[in-house]
């Protein structure tokens, strides 16, 4: 199967790094025949990313990563092949972005409170008009002593959690039912799928053994309500996750995508194209992207 990777993030994700033509050298640089641009909550990333897809001859896919809801847990609903240049894209990125901002002083207070030094408006101007996102609160703590407490030295180089220390910051923090946790009401995960079918495209669970952990089963229900396929290989799942939603997917005729979910610094040991596969599935790879709207290159 020719190389791909249907899950990478811009700088237009408030959680990214690089611009969009970066990612595609990148994508170039991996040897890749074909990438999706799924950037949070947002399409502004993808007229630049088809533009450059064409010149360099490699296969594209419009994609987006929607943060929605499922009976009360989080979770991502990827659309591929979709209408990005739909006033419906821009409208969800507004009001996403209003709910985040409403949040932000809740999680100041939260770490404050935990024992953390964090100062928000030095976190405001180092988000330049973007999200301030608990990622983005880790940089602004680690990249000043002044800020560096107790609670704070496992992210701290040496520590325990230095690995990747801003999304383990999040993760250990900010992540749904973690101590400084501040809910956003996302939109309902049926919504989600609504809103991607509305407007031609795919609709895919991300990582869904990361969000239901313990809880694998519930990807079926989120298949039956509306989803066409689950992302089975990722750098999330462990072998036996791998295992389980092969087997789902294979038993209900759903479609199966893989993605690195590559960010940049905040997830600095994931790469573009780089995740565990299955070549046995190559096949299945496959018929995916036989199925989405994409944009030049030759498919797989």
């Amino acid at each position: 199967m020719a190389a791909i990777d249907l899950h990478i993030h811009s700088e237009y994700s408030s959680d990214g790094e690089f611009p969009v033509a970066d990612i595609v050298g990148k994508c170039l640089g991996a040897q890749l025949t074909l990438f999706s641009l799924t950037d949070h909550n947002s399409v502004r990333g993808v007229g630049e990313a088809a533009r450059l897809a064409r010149e360099r001859g490699v296969g594209f896919v419009p994609g987006i990563e929607i943060d929605c809801n499922y009976r009360g847990t989080d979770l991502h609903l990827l659309g591929y092949g979709i209408d990005w240049q739909s006033a419906d894209f821009a409208r969800l990125e507004e009001e996403v972005a209003a709910k985040v901002m409403a949040s932000f002083g809740g999680m100041v207070d939260n770490l404050l409170k935990l024992g953390f030094s964090v100062d928000a408006e030095a976190v405001l101007e180092a988000a330049a008009g973007g999200l301030p996102t608990g990622e983005l609160i880790a940089e602004v703590m680690l990249s000043d002593a002044k800020y560096h407490t107790p609670p704070l030295r496992p992210y701290m180089e040496g520590g325990a959690r230095s690995d990747m220390p801003y999304i383990n910051f999040y993760l250990d923090y900010f992540a749904q039912g973690r101590p400084a946790f501040v809910p956003v009401e996302y939109m309902d995960y049926r919504d989600a799928v609504e809103l991607v079918r509305d407007n031609g495209g795919t609709p895919v669970v991300a990582h869904p053994g990361l969000n239901f952990r313990g809880r694998e089963e519930v990807a079926e229900q989120l298949l039956d309500r509306g989803a066409a396929g689950l992302e089975v290989f990722n750098n999330y799942h462990t072998p036996e996750q791998a295992v389980y939603f092969t087997s789902l997917v294979l038993s209900k005729g759903a479609l199966m995508t893989c993605g690195s979910d590559f960010h940049g610094k905040t997830k600095p040991r994931i790469a573009v194209g780089r995740f565990p596969a299955d070549s046995r599935f190559d096949g299945r790879l496959s018929d995916f992207v036989n199925h989405v709207n994409r944009i030049g290159g030759q498919g797989v």
